[in-house]
């Protein structure tokens, strides 16, 4: 059983299948959220869902981590609401990066820095781009 507690004992770049993560990521959608408080996030880094295009910065410690919605401007909705939020508070989440069908890599621990609405050219749409940092646990 996830959690938690038992992910902080895991390596970075272990493999889970969906059951496993859905223990802690209830939902299919990247964003996982409860009652403001971002719980966990999902990545495909844009190979598998094209509109939801992540990558990492200069250095494998950030990813510049795309907002919820597939379609149109996305809005501030509780899911983007949640991770601006979570860049003022600073916890971390663990995040998930989908490689296959039921084979999920673990990537660590990450805090949102920072939130910002921005235009997409190649989406030709507004979108919220947040910018995730590392955690050293």
């Amino acid at each position: 059983m996830l959690n938690e507690n038992i992910l902080s004992k895991f390596a970075v770049g272990w493999i889970f299948s969906w059951n496993e993560v859905s223990e802690i990521h209830k939902i299919r959608n990247g964003i996982y959220q409860r009652n403001g408080r971002v719980i966990s996030l999902l990545t495909d880094f844009g190979k598998i869902n094209p509109c939801y295009p992540d990558f990492t910065g200069e250095t494998a410690d950030t990813i510049f981590y795309t907002g919820a919605g597939r379609r149109g401007d996305q809005k501030l909705d509780s899911f983007n609401r949640a991770m601006f939020n979570a860049a003022k508070s600073s916890h971390k989440v663990p995040l998930f990066n989908k490689l296959a069908v039921g084979r999920w890599e673990f990537l660590g621990f990450w805090r949102i820095a920072e939130g910002k609405y921005i235009f997409d050219e190649t989406q030709d749409r507004m979108i919220w781009k947040f910018t995730l940092q590392k955690t050293k646990s």
